[in-house]
């Protein structure tokens, strides 16, 4: 059950809006008074805020903005303010949506409903995002897949889309021979009429970016025939 805060100093107007939301299964509070409704938002979770433009101590574009500055809980700004500065300005202060009154309670559901879902499509998405995620250790590189992130300690390594790729092909081929030919069919694709001394170019780019100063390069050049990445303890096959 969603739970909403009514922030509205129109005592009729709070109540029913509170009373069709009920109807609809919504859990409610009601606050008539600017900076108590502010107190009330900041320090409790509501699912969306429905808030009234002038307010006794507080009015509703200042609490919007305070509200933003630490949460990301739905406002809808309800107002019989109806000039275009009016709406923009709500919407700058951190309002979701924003409805003139006098309305229809069918349209303020409604546009409840749409930012509660947009808020639990997010959250769907975010945790999808969360759940790719995943972190590849390769001797001291760690590569974080989902945001496509390479870095070594504390420090990011900054690759093109087409060195990241590289990288992530040789290493999930590791401790094996990709040759030039596959490297560059998987990266450039098989249209590209691309010569493969491009690829030796690009293993030079990523070579100079990702190797450390003290250690062997992490590319090894199998002779005529490509490239490999191993791991430490790995031994490296013979050229043919």
């Amino acid at each position: 059950m969603a739970k909403i805060l009514i922030i509205e100093d129109e005592k009729n107007l709070a109540r029913f809006v509170q009373l069709e939301l009920q109807h609809e299964e919504y859990e409610t509070v009601v606050e008539n008074n600017g900076r108590k409704g502010l107190d009330l938002a900041l320090n409790n979770n509501f699912d969306a805020i429905l808030l009234d433009l002038m307010l006794p101590d507080l009015n509703g574009l200042e609490i919007a903005r305070r509200v933003r500055q630490v949460k990301t809980t739905p406002i809808i700004m309800m107002t019989a303010r109806d000039s275009v500065i009016d709406r923009v300005s709500g919407l700058d202060h951190g309002a979701d949506d924003y409805i003139v009154k006098p309305f229809a309670i069918e349209e303020l559901l409604a546009r409840l409903r749409a930012v509660l879902r947009r808020v639990r499509i997010e959250k769907k998405v975010s945790g999808n995002a969360a759940i790719k995620q995943k972190v590849i250790k390769f001797n001291d590189l760690t590569i974080e897949t989902a945001n496509r992130i390479v870095h070594r300690d504390d420090k990011v390594i900054d690759l093109t889309k087409r060195e990241y790729n590289l990288l992530m092909t040789l290493i999930e081929n590791k401790n094996n021979v990709v040759s030039r030919e596959q490297l560059l069919n998987k990266i450039w694709g098989p249209e590209s009429n691309i010569e493969t001394n491009v690829v030796e170019v690009y293993v030079r780019y990523l070579r100079n970016k990702i190797d450390a100063p003290d250690r062997p390069s992490y590319i090894k050049t199998v002779r005529g025939t490509g490239y490999m990445v191993r791991e430490d303890d790995a031994p490296v096959p013979e050229a043919n």
